[in-house]
């Protein structure tokens, strides 16, 4: 039994163009096993807030809820889920599942190399990393289906 997988709403997104980089060793170590798990075929929970990928920093301290409960962070979560929803007729809010299949990574890389799904990473540190890797087809990135 593969155990679900906890993503806030702009996660949905970061899971796409991950390369093994991340703020600290501990949050790199969770997101590759939320890769790991979602390849696995785990299917991922909607939530609002802090979710598994959180937890890394909050665990070790880095963070301690403040930047997750932002508005701009909420912001982006929001926008992500409503643009994702759209693309792939789902519910908007959070509380959804989602199974990433191959059909699924694939519509939502090709919407993110368009721009049409990438609202809620304006402004983002990561920004820049995730244009090259879209713009070069995810060569690097972790998620394979």
């Amino acid at each position: 039994m593969t155990h679900t997988v906890r993503l806030r709403g702009h996660h949905l997104l970061c899971i796409l163009t991950y390369v093994g980089r991340g703020y600290t060793p501990h949050f790199v170590a969770r997101m590759d096993e939320a890769v790991r798990r979602i390849a696995a075929g785990a299917p991922v929970e909607i939530v609002e807030g802090p979710d598994d990928l959180c937890a890394a920093l909050i665990e070790e301290g880095s963070c301690h809820g403040d930047h997750c409960a932002t508005a701009r962070v909420r912001e982006r979560d929001d926008l992500a889920r409503a643009e994702i929803a759209a693309l792939l007729g789902l519910p908007h809010g959070a509380n959804g599942t989602l199974v990433y299949s191959a059909q699924i990574v694939a519509r939502l890389r090709a919407a993110f190399a368009a721009g049409s799904i990438r609202s809620a990473c304006a402004g983002c540190d990561w920004k820049g990393l995730c244009d090259g890797l879209a713009e070069t087809g995810y060569p690097e990135a972790r998620l394979q289906k």
